[in-house]
């Protein structure tokens, strides 16, 4: 309740008391300002509300979550296998082949107009009677999941040894380095095919499992991120960390004994995090973009298994009679390449601390 300055009592000359008229109630203005000034917040929050901010990476987080969505919830109304061949009542429906999109073979349409029901063909059916849609929506499955896996593995090797070549330094830094630098120079499409052909050709994998679902091919795309695309990873780390081990919070985490592994995971790594958000969220399409290439080549999955790569590749024959067909596996990999470095970028305004916004 605001005080009327007139019935304040008047300070005497002889006092040493303060003189009240000389203060005025604060401002509606200055009170939201101390408002917002009092509000406490993290690293983490104050990153995702600047990401929220940003409208391309709002967008290509909605885009992402409703093929995620489409992916998770599509097989489960779809009734139709990615390797079914289409059959109506056991029998084996032959004139099912190079369907359009939303329509039925003669012997589907005999079977709904014998009062049958048939679930649609949404993108049609490839030259072998398969559902298509179903086989994009597995497609996209393969393609995320090699994204997703091969981030993680070049985050988690590329932290650590970037971890231990910058902290170490000296001729440790010096030799791994020199290592880093022999791994830039192999050709990744070299190793991924010899590593292929050796484990086509030597390894055999239980038949039903999932590494024998994925083939050798596939197998040998994970090792090759694994040995080599985390190069880059690391070489960000280091860089990181031979600016932010001279900080004296480093030399005090030093000086009361703290070992070199602690002061890696809770002093050095935290102040990395913004470099290894954007480094990891930017890996993913290059890893997606590289499994689809590798695919489209025929060095993806085994068949019968697709991948958005591997089905690009098969519409080329018929790219003139079914351009469509071409047309689903595309849109899906320029969808998500494009959303994902999108929100790369978005990461990258949002949490590294060096852009002013």
């Amino acid at each position: 309740m605001e005080q009327n300055n007139s019935s304040l009592p008047k300070k005497n000359p002889l006092s040493m008391q303060i003189d009240l008229d000389k203060f005025a109630p604060a401002t509606e203005e200055e009170k939201r300002q101390q408002d917002v000034m009092s509000k406490s917040t993290t690293f983490f929050r104050d990153g995702m509300r600047k990401l929220f901010k940003n409208p391309l990476a709002v967008g290509s987080l909605i885009v992402l979550a409703l093929i995620i969505i489409t992916i998770i919830v599509a097989p489960m109304i779809v009734p139709y296998k990615y390797s079914e061949i289409l059959s109506v009542n056991g029998r084996r429906d032959k004139g099912a082949k190079n369907l359009a999109p939303f329509t039925y073979s003669e012997m589907e349409q005999e079977y709904i107009a014998q009062g049958g029901q048939r679930f649609p063909h949404i993108f049609g059916t490839d030259e072998q009677c398969r559902d298509y849609f179903v086989r994009v929506i597995y497609g996209t499955r393969v393609s995320l999941c090699v994204g997703l896996f091969a981030s993680i593995i070049v985050m988690i090797i590329g932290v650590i040894y970037g971890s231990i070549s910058g902290y170490l330094g000296g001729k440790v830094d010096l030799i791994m380095m020199r290592i880093v630098d022999i791994i830039y120079s192999l050709p990744d499409m070299l190793m991924v095919i010899l590593l292929a052909v050796v484990f086509d050709e030597l390894i055999h994998f239980p038949t039903g499992s999932l590494l024998n679902k994925l083939g050798a091919n596939m197998i040998s795309l994970f090792l090759v991120f694994g040995l080599l695309y985390w190069v880059g990873m690391a070489r960000l780390i280091r860089g990181q960390i031979l600016s932010i081990k001279e900080n004296d919070y480093i030399l005090a985490a030093e000086s009361i004994g703290a070992s070199s592994g602690r002061i890696i995971r809770k002093h050095i790594l935290p102040n990395c995090i913004s470099v290894i958000i954007i480094t990891t969220a930017l890996q993913i399409p290059s890893a997606i973009f590289t499994e689809s290439y590798l695919s489209f080549i025929g060095m993806g999955v085994r068949a019968p298994m697709p991948s958005l790569g591997s089905l690009a590749n098969y519409a080329r024959d018929g790219l003139q009679s079914y351009p469509y067909k071409l047309v689903f596996p595309a849109l899906a990999i320029c969808l998500i390449v494009l959303s994902m470095n999108l929100l790369g970028d978005g990461l990258r305004d949002a949490f590294d601390p060096k852009l002013k916004r």
